[in-house]
């Protein structure tokens, strides 16, 4: 059989780009389904989750959490946005820079993150659970790929 796409694969499967693909939105599909009870689009949960685990003493500015979450600076905004409408953020003056602003989860927030991860969390259990005791080293490698492109 000859093929019009030129891979260098002789099989789909084994294309690493397009298993993660399908994985991915596997992951993604049941991450939203876990979701949709707590009213929140995964990038919001991202977004809530990441603030509230960075919501200490210092303040958190939109760079910071876009940053730790791994998403565009524009998209953090917009979600930001959505969530201080939903009185789950807040946007106060940055102590320090008055250029900026200081991100703080408010007290609903917080509660909201808190039941939502535990939904989320209870579906990587079962989502990564065929990983066996080999979960720790595939979290490693898949960690690795974020650091892409390798200089």
């Amino acid at each position: 059989m000859t093929r019009r796409l030129s891979s260098a694969f002789e099989d789909a499967d084994e294309s690493p780009g397009l298993v993660m693909w399908r994985a991915t939105n596997a992951w993604q599909a049941a991450q939203r389904a876990a979701l949709k009870p707590h009213g929140l689009s995964h990038m919001q949960f991202v977004l809530l989750a990441s603030l509230t685990w960075l919501d200490t003493d210092e303040p958190v500015t939109q760079k910071d959490l876009a940053a730790h979450a791994g998403t565009d600076p524009m998209m953090t905004s917009q979600v930001l946005r959505a969530l201080e409408a939903r009185g789950l953020v807040e946007r106060r003056t940055h102590p320090t820079d008055s250029r900026a602003r200081s991100l703080v989860v408010t007290r609903t927030g917080a509660a909201l993150a808190n039941r939502a991860v535990a939904d989320v969390e209870a579906v990587d259990r079962r989502f990564f659970e065929p990983l066996g005791d080999r979960g720790a080293e595939f979290t490693a490698l898949v960690a690795s790929l974020t650091r892409w492109p390798v200089r």
